[in-house]
């Protein structure tokens, strides 16, 4: 587990306040760093979902947001495999949907995802350059090709209006067009 870098975390916060955001979801929600950063940028009555299937992970971001300060009513953490937690959340009732889980499992965080989106919603992919290799034919290991195949997917899926930001181990975001 890695924390999220401060480029990242900033355009994280961007995409949030740009959305006007006040309900996120985030797959993977690791010690939450990447939860403060987005907290950061929604609205004041926000409330974020954060799911993880990992105990310890969920014990390190309620201390995060804790010392952070963020009140309980605002942070929404769930146990539980994103695939099996998703299907329960509210269809078109989130602004931003942030996906950082199972690499292995991102197109079908594509499909669940933006399913959860409002119109003008954005859903974003974290480690979209894989570190270069996506760049890179040569590269064909199973994260590398899932992740050119996830770009491949967004980018021929006419509801949404994709961007590749080179930030930090790579973002790929999109909106849902409305």
């Amino acid at each position: 587990m890695s924390a999220v870098d401060p480029a990242t975390g900033a355009v994280l916060r961007l995409l949030a306040a740009a959305a006007d955001a006040r309900t996120v979801v985030e797959l993977g929600t690791g010690a939450g760093a990447s939860a403060l950063w987005r907290l950061s940028g929604i609205r004041e009555d926000g409330v974020l979902t954060s799911v993880d299937s990992e105990p310890e992970h969920q014990r390190l971001a309620k201390q995060s947001l804790a010392d952070a300060g963020v009140p309980s009513g605002r942070a929404r953490l769930i146990s539980g495999r994103a695939l099996d937690v998703m299907p329960r959340l509210s269809d078109g009732a989130y602004d931003l949907v942030f996906c950082d889980a199972a690499r292995s499992e991102n197109l079908d965080y594509l499909a669940a995802g933006t399913r959860l989106l409002r119109p003008g919603g954005c859903i974003v992919f974290a480690g979209a350059l894989a570190g270069g290799k996506v760049a890179d034919p040569a590269a064909r290991d199973n994260d590398t090709v899932g992740l050119r195949e996830l770009a491949r997917a967004v980018r021929e899926d006419t509801r949404l209006v994709p961007a590749m930001l080179p930030v930090g181990p790579g973002l790929l975001a999109a909106s849902l067009a409305g």
